[in-house]
């Protein structure tokens, strides 16, 4: 965790990290998040995304609409890091309506044991400049709260696509 979730914020920037157990095995969590062109199918607040050029490769940039009831509209976002074998996103924002400069998040995906079955362990880390006027509590308690919301939803559908296929107990 050390290797890939410790950020260096500035002095007007915030970090911290979230972790999330899922009852639902790693590759099927992994199919979710590294959708950077999917977003939507769990994160809440994203109502359409659209990459531009096509391709999903690092650099992609995608358009995100986002719901209402946040304090922004869009957001343009770049795939900075996906890695299918130690399943590894990163995003940086580049653009938007919001008040999130210079965000940037990893989220990593590591196998773990819940109960006997498959499970995963989700750790989600990220840094931002705090905008004018906020503090630097203020500016972390909310992008936790968005993260936290992300992180619940993917763990509701991962579990409920899981029942749908599920999968025999770990082998001792």
């Amino acid at each position: 965790m050390r290797r890939l979730h410790s950020h260096a914020p500035g002095e007007h920037q915030c970090s911290s990290a979230l972790v999330k157990h899922i009852k639902a095995p790693v590759h099927l969590v992994w199919s979710l998040v590294r959708s950077f062109d999917q977003p939507q199918r769990y994160k809440p607040f994203v109502s359409r995304c659209v990459v531009r050029g096509g391709d999903l490769e690092i650099g992609s940039v995608r358009e995100v609409n986002v719901k209402t009831g946040l304090p922004a509209t869009t957001s343009t976002e770049r795939l900075e890091k996906l890695d299918d074998d130690e399943h590894i996103l990163s995003v940086k924002f580049v653009g938007g309506d919001h008040r999130l400069r210079n965000y940037s998040s990893i989220i990593t995906v590591h196998p773990e044991s819940i109960d006997g079955r498959p499970g995963t362990l989700v750790i989600e880390s990220f840094v931002v400049d705090v905008p004018d006027g906020n503090t630097k509590d203020e500016t972390c308690y909310f992008v936790e709260a968005v993260i936290k919301c992300n992180l619940t939803s993917l763990a509701e559908v991962s579990e409920r696509l899981a029942v749908q296929s599920p999968t025999s107990p770990l082998e001792h």
